[in-house]
């Protein structure tokens, strides 16, 4: 037990960064063990583009005791197998990033090198044909397995679209209703300790000081305590080049898909979330490739339905602070960095900060230890995020001035080690902090027009009937499990539908 222990934690900024720390903290501790107090304005909207989100979130929920399904109904939300990519590798082609595994592994080798080897022997059936959240999703059907399912559904796997400003107040209720203190205020100075540097205490625009052992920093863009701290920033442009987007939520105007889509544009890319009672829709681009008038006419003429708001733009610069914990500060969200929406990142990342930090919790002393080690799992994870949203990038086929120079630019040397042993003979390189796994990594490689040019020889071991009675029967299985899920609608409906509400104004 240590004799030093945090008793007080100040959490800047709400949003979905803040009220996920302030969720999580509240778990972990009681009341009397350490106060923990945020602080926010309510003249500071929230960014609220993070509506799309991966399957560990359910880990998250899991940890604060949320039930998925009142989740789901109280944020609006829908149910997400994945992201369809259109025209990323050139104009008319799709391809899909489904969450889960592809088939089964059987032999002594992964089922992806059985299925190449089976296409060496004529056939012409694609990997999509033994995913079960592909088939589902084209389908627009979906399902929670029971309890014990196993089977098939081993390889199933899903997260969720919500409304990221309805999460964060679901969250502050949660939070709130375990002792988290709110405080209605800007922050307007932050004062560090003339000793060491630490932040002593952050002055509020009303003259308030609101002091603490631990602060958090979930202030946006502004990363208002990690800039006073002098923290630093890498810049990623270089090999992520967009730094704008536009984003705007449009009626809907049919059931919603049980996918994310992205679909590329002449500068950079386009995403639509479906939601209960709308669609959100925005565009990623590169400033300098593209005018932001024309980024807007092309939003506006490519929505499902109305516009229900004006567009708001976003500017930022694609890379990450130097260090996410310095002194005794911790940066989250986008105060820690930016990797654009384009795999659902952004929320994954506040939510592996925050359990960074319960991992690596620290005492008032601040071992510097400690937060070296932090930092570090903090880097590995975001440089390894960074290398699949670069591949997007680099494999394309597109005509236009922006894909050619992503094209021709030069890549991180661990995307080019991956890409080069995949072309030579399918192996996918899996590092110890990847976020995204081998099935990951092949649907976007192929999807991306990056092919084996030959398969594992252990393949080999299995008789040329013997793989295809194999493949056959479990292509059967998928097909007919999908066929029996009910639609996603359906599937709302039954459990999780929401009730009418009045919309949340966006931040202007």
């Amino acid at each position: 037990m240590s004799d030093h222990p945090i008793r007080s934690i100040l959490i800047a900024g709400g949003g979905t960064a803040g009220w996920m720390a302030a969720a999580a903290l509240s778990v972990a501790f009681k009341p009397h063990q350490c106060r923990i107090v945020l602080v926010e304005s309510d003249e500071i909207g929230t960014i609220g583009v993070g509506e799309a989100t991966i399957p560990p979130i359910q880990l998250f929920n899991k940890l604060l005791g949320v039930d998925e399904r009142e989740f789901v109904r109280e944020t609006q939300g829908t149910f997400k197998l994945g992201i369809e990519f259109a025209g990323w590798l050139r104009e008319g082609h799709r391809y899909f990033h489904p969450f889960g595994r592809y088939g089964d592994d059987f032999g002594l080798a992964p089922f992806h090198q059985h299925w190449q080897r089976a296409r060496t022997l004529g056939s012409t059936t694609p990997v999509d044909a033994w995913s079960l959240n592909h088939q589902a999703a084209y389908r627009g059907r979906f399902e929670i397995p029971t309890p014990g399912s196993g089977g098939v559904f081993s390889t199933f796997s899903w997260a969720y679209h919500f409304d990221a400003a309805l999460y964060a107040r679901y969250l502050r209720r949660l939070a709130e209703g375990r002792g988290v203190e709110r405080l209605e205020g800007k922050i307007a100075d932050v004062a560090l300790r003339p000793e060491n540097g630490f932040v002593d205490r952050l002055v509020l625009a009303d003259g308030r000081a609101l002091a603490a052992d631990l602060f958090i920093d979930c202030t946006g863009f502004r990363g208002l305590i990690t800039e006073a701290l002098d923290t630093g920033y890498e810049d990623w442009t270089h090999w992520l080049p967009c730094d704008r987007a536009l984003a705007v939520p449009c009626a809907r105007v049919a059931d919603p898909i049980p996918y994310t889509r992205a679909t590329a544009r002449p500068a950079g890319w386009q995403w639509r979330i479906p939601l209960q009672h709308r669609t959100g829709n925005g565009q990623v681009y590169c400033s300098g490739a593209i005018s932001d008038d024309d980024v807007h006419a092309s939003l506006l003429a490519n929505l499902d339905g109305a516009p229900e708001a004006d567009p708001r733009q976003l500017r930022f610069t694609t890379g990450r602070r130097r260090r996410a914990w310095n002194r005794n500060c911790i940066a989250l969200g986008l105060a820690s960095g930016f990797l654009e929406p384009l795999e659902s990142t952004s929320i994954h990342l506040i939510q592996t900060g925050i359990s960074k930090l319960l991992a690596w919790f620290p005492d008032r002393n601040f071992d510097p230890m400690v937060a070296q080690e932090y930092n570090r799992l903090v880097d590995a994870e975001m440089e390894s995020i960074r290398d699949f949203l670069v591949l997007h990038y680099h494999a394309n086929e597109r005509a236009e001035p922006f894909w050619r120079q992503c094209r021709d630019m030069p890549i991180p040397d661990t995307l080019a080690a991956k890409m080069a042993m995949f072309r030579a003979n399918g192996r996918l390189i899996e590092r110890p902090h990847d976020l995204f796994h081998p099935p990951s990594w092949l649907a976007v490689l192929l999807g991306q027009g990056v092919h084996p040019a030959t398969h594992d020889p252990l393949a080999d071991t299995v008789a040329p009937q013997e793989l295809a009675a194999i493949l056959g029967g479990m292509r059967q299985v998928i097909d007919q499990t999908a066929q029996r899920m009910p639609t996603h609608q359906q599937f709302i409906d039954r459990h999780c539908r929401a009730a009418a509400r009045t919309p949340i104004p966006l931040a202007s």
